[in-house]
């Protein structure tokens, strides 16, 4: 909002003169203590026009402190030097519809996929820089960023920019277009690895060998919106970081805007090595906020190196389904720390079940090397190729072991058996109330479809811990405190043990779908 400032041409003309003799008070006033010198030196007549502000030796002290101050540093020399390596992707994508079940809508992208997840997410609009036209026979155009590795023409992308696509081209920074063809994509870290044919002197950029540090300047170039190369600078916010995608997430946050179109461009630190890849941000309205996430330098390297020599990646796998050590759960199992990977579930003649792995055993170290979380061994592991030999230490039944197995390779696609059975033959009956666990509950098999081993929930107290760590009816538990259970008296039997070695919770396998999970429920006092 303006507001109009009063004319002072038209005030009476008494004022104008009162108001100089004002002014001219101030700045004399003003003068005699930048000058050093006394009012009385100057008569108010004697001001105006003698005394130069912008000469005065206080000016001159000031001018050459901001002077000696260190000056902020710009990036142009390093944008100069990295952005000819930075080349915008662009693709021709058949359509191929996957109906939307919770909107009604349809998403042209592959399901499952990182992209068909955005649109389920953010509605039926391609998001702009993706946003393309349907021309004839099908097609569909999007747009995403990539960078030069080699001279010869090998080019790292984000596998969502390339996934299903059946023509590939790229945008040099000199405004040139070549063909290109992918290589290799991974679905599981994002990346694609694509091959731009016509020259042997393109201008590429290195991975850095470095881990970057939190507070660290970056540079995220890239294609946003189609409009050409940009440039947009921050720092490094955070490291490690879990968004949900998968279990190989590490991601590297930055807080410099990367928008849609960024998608496979990279992040430079200051030495002009590129520390990461850009593939996902975190925008409640659609556009930057400052949240971006990159794929480390030290991920891209292992698996584009594969991506090269064999179109696809092979990761290590022992066959075990795992999850979290909590506080809870570390206190449950006697352990002092609560790190580790506990292992809910081995498959079935897998390499860890053969080894001797047991549900509830944890997995605290690889190769001697100790393991924070479950996160970290998926990661650990799938750094090693099928076939390798790994030592594991292993907490079983409170006692430390070492076991080593020989890796089998990490299946391309797990699915989980949802479980079909309906509710329609279970028994009326509740079943026996656990009033500690705010759970009813009934032996399999007594319910139809619960199979025969352990106890079915049949009910569960909406306002206990078990209903907020999940439980819902047609669960099945299997173990309690590290003990089979087969009846609701082993249930009790299983808590009154925990209560007399003053336990605050105990430690529960259940079994929800086609997949089973360690959850530790506080004890409560009374039942």
């Amino acid at each position: 909002m303006f507001e109009r400032v009063p004319d002072l041409n038209n005030q009476p003309s008494s004022r104008p003169v009162r108001r100089s003799l004002l002014s001219a008070r101030k700045f004399a006033l003003m003068a005699s203590v930048v000058a050093g010198v006394g009012a009385g030196a100057f008569g108010l007549s004697q001001y105006p026009g003698h005394v130069d502000l912008f000469s005065t030796p206080a000016h001159a002290q000031v001018g050459n402190e901001v002077h000696k101050a260190q000056q902020p540093v710009g990036f142009a020399d390093i944008v100069e030097k990295v952005k000819p390596s930075v080349i915008s992707v662009k693709v021709n994508i058949a359509e191929k519809v996957a109906k939307n079940d919770d909107r009604g809508e349809d998403s042209p992208f592959p399901p499952g996929s990182p992209m068909e997840r955005f649109f389920r997410r953010f509605g039926g609009e391609l998001p702009p820089g993706l946003r393309g036209h349907r021309g004839g026979g099908g097609m569909m155009t999007g747009q995403g960023s990539g960078f030069f590795i080699t001279a010869d023409g090998y080019a790292v992308t984000n596998n969502h920019v390339v996934d299903g696509a059946d023509k590939v081209e790229v945008t040099t920074d000199d405004g040139k277009t070549y063909k290109a063809k992918v290589i290799g994509t991974d679905q599981r870290t994002d990346l694609a690895l694509i091959k731009v044919e016509g020259r042997t002197d393109f201008p590429f950029a290195k991975l850095s060998d470095g881990k970057p540090r939190i507070g660290d300047w970056v540079l995220a170039v890239g294609n946003p919106f189609g409009l050409g190369g940009t440039v947009t600078a921050g720092i490094v916010s955070a490291s490690g970081r879990d968004i949900g995608n998968g279990p190989y997430d590490d991601f590297i946050q930055i807080d410099a805007p990367v928008n849609k179109g960024n998608s496979g461009g990279p992040a430079f630190d200051t030495n002009g090595e590129v520390m990461g890849v850009n593939t996902a941000i975190y925008s409640p309205s659609g556009g930057s906020v400052g949240i971006a996430f990159s794929i480390p330098a030290s991920t891209v390297k292992q698996v584009v190196q594969q991506l090269k020599d064999k179109g696809s990646v092979s990761r290590g796998w022992i066959g075990v389904q795992i999850q979290p050590v909590t506080p809870e759960i570390a206190d449950s199992l006697g352990l002092k720390k609560a790190e580790g990977a506990l292992v809910a579930e081995p498959q079935k003649d897998g390499p860890a079940a053969k080894a001797g792995i047991e549900s509830g055993d944890v997995i605290t170290a690889v190769n001697g090397t100790p393991v924070k979380d479950a996160r970290e061994l998926a990661r650990t592991i799938g750094g090693f190729a099928p076939g390798n030999t790994v030592k594991l230490t292993v907490v079983h039944k409170g006692s430390d072991k070492e076991l080593s197995l020989t890796l089998g390779q990490l299946p391309n696609q797990i699915e989980a058996k949802a479980n079909t059975d309906d509710d329609s033959g279970r028994s009326s009956s509740r079943g026996t109330e656990v009033p500690r666990l705010g759970l009813t509950i009934a032996p399999s098999s007594s319910v139809a479809g619960a199979g025969k081993d352990g106890v079915v929930v049949t009910d569960v107290d909406p306002k206990s811990a078990a209903a907020d760590r999940g439980f819902k009816e047609g669960d099945v538990i299997l173990e309690v405190a590290g003990k089979t259970i087969a009846s609701p008296g082993d249930v009790r039997d299983a808590i009154n043990a925990a209560k007399a070695d003053n336990k605050n919770s105990v430690l529960i396998r259940v079994r929800s779908g086609g997949s089973s999970r360690f959850v530790a429920l506080p004890i409560s006092a009374k039942g």
